[in-house]
């Protein structure tokens, strides 16, 4: 697939297919899938990013762990069930679903769409009636060496509770370097593992995929630390 790179953002089309290791070098399978770019920029963006068919996220920056005075910046992706798409690509200022309504219980953040995931089994799986698929998730950290990034995936649960998975891409997302190869991130980004949360005022425990409507209001909590670049590719199985 002939890639571009424009600036830091390296665009591809969305088609379906089954994915392969057949080789490329970067770690990840080779065939058609949905690429997302996650962008972090020191001043934030003001234009609203909404109605588009772009394949990028702007987020707050933060400063690399190397400075003396490095700061972090959390940015609110909020997920959305439906086919790949990013609905929102502002992660500055209010959120927008694909259909042009405000979510996001009133904070900031960018907004992107994906299925509910059925290729990870968990304790609670996606909600009857939620739009589904079986996809894989891999990841990597591009732009200058030295920045990191960690992404964590979180909901909130019947008494209003932010409940943020055990597993994230703590390990991922981290620009050293050299050539920075993909990883699977597909359970980090489409499940929250080891979570315990109110359900009709009972606590329960377990694994609990996107949109199972056991937990409301999914959100990736993108910890950036100088990290410039994140790139993430979905890829459809079976189809």
């Amino acid at each position: 697939m002939k890639k571009g790179l424009i600036g830091l953002a390296i665009l591809c089309t969305l088609c379906a297919a089954i994915p392969s290791w057949a080789g490329g070098g970067n770690g990840a399978p080779t065939g058609a899938h949905y690429n997302l770019n996650i962008i972090g920029m020191d001043n934030p963006k003001s234009s609203p990013m909404t109605g588009s068919d772009r394949h990028t996220i702007f987020v707050g920056l933060g400063s690399k762990k190397s400075d003396p005075n490095a700061t972090n910046v959390v940015s609110n992706i909020w997920l959305t069930p439906g086919d790949f798409q990013v609905c929102d690509g502002n992660g500055f200022d209010p959120a927008y679903d694909c259909a042009g309504n405000q979510i996001g219980r009133g904070m900031n953040g960018a907004v992107f769409q994906l299925p509910c995931n059925t290729a990870i089994p968990t304790d609670y799986g996606c909600a009857q009636g939620t739009a589904s698929a079986s996809y894989q998730v891999w990841g990597r950290a591009l732009g200058q060496p030295g920045g990191s990034a960690t992404i964590t995936t979180c909901a909130y649960d019947d008494l209003g509770t932010l409940i943020c998975s055990s597993e994230n891409t703590l390990n991922v997302f981290s620009r050293g370097k050299g050539k920075q190869t993909f990883q699977d991130v597909t359970s980090q980004l489409t499940t929250l593992q080891g979570v315990c949360f109110d359900l009709n005022f009972v606590t329960t425990c377990g694994s609990v995929s996107l949109f199972s409507g056991y937990l409301q209001d999914y959100v990736w909590q993108y910890d950036n630390n100088g990290l410039r670049l994140a790139q993430i590719r979905l890829y459809y199985l079976n189809q």
